[in-house]
This record gives structure tokens, C-alpha cells and sequence, in this order.
């Protein structure tokens, strides 16, 4: 799917993507604090979540013709690897912790 975009289209969908990223990013650091990325990194970690989970969906065969479809594979995505990344965070800080 994505690689069928034209490169401008592509270019909008990465900046669309990205600015949604940036107020959700900060919404969580807000929340998180300290546990968080921080806003900028938050942003980053969505953005890659989002179409990392896209370019899965499209490597498994299934076809994300349908943009709700497409919007809700990459938020989900999103969403699981951020969850992750600060579930890996929060066992290190705490082993690394007296």
C-alpha cells in the first residue's frame, strides 16, 4: 500500500502522521513523565509504530484498501510498540535500580 503512493502522497501521509504523533506524543509525556520518551521521542516511536504496522499488515497478504482499515492497523500498531518499548524501559530502570 504504501509503496503504491506517489512520492508527494506518501510525503503528506508521513507529515499527517507525524503532527498527530506530536500531540499524542505530548499528551503521554504529560502523563508519563520521567517513564515517557519525552514529546519528540513519543512522536518518533508512533510514527515508526504506525507504518512499521502497516508495512506488516501489507507483507502478511492483507490488503488495507479500506482507509479505516489502514488507520486502524497503524494505530494499533502504534499504540503496541510504544507500549512495549516502555514496558522494556520500566524492567531495566528497575533492575538497574539498589
Amino acid at each position: 500500500m504504501l509503496w503504491n503512493l506517489d512520492p508527494g502522497w506518501l510525503m503528506m501521509a508521513i507529515a499527517f502522521v507525524a503532527v498527530m504523533a506530536f500531540f499524542f506524543g505530548a499528551a503521554l509525556d504529560a502523563i508519563m513523565k520521567d517513564d515517557g520518551f519525552g514529546p519528540i521521542g513519543n512522536m518518533l516511536l508512533f510514527t515508526a509504530g504506525f507504518f512499521g504496522a502497516v508495512v506488516v499488515a501489507n507483507s502478511y497478504g492483507i490488503t488495507l484498501r479500506n482507509l479505516h482499515v489502514a488507520v486502524a492497523w497503524g494505530l494499533g500498531g502504534a499504540f503496541v510498540f510504544i507500549s512495549v518499548l516502555a514496558l522494556i524501559k520500566a524492567g531495566i530502570a528497575r533492575m538497574l535500580q539498589p
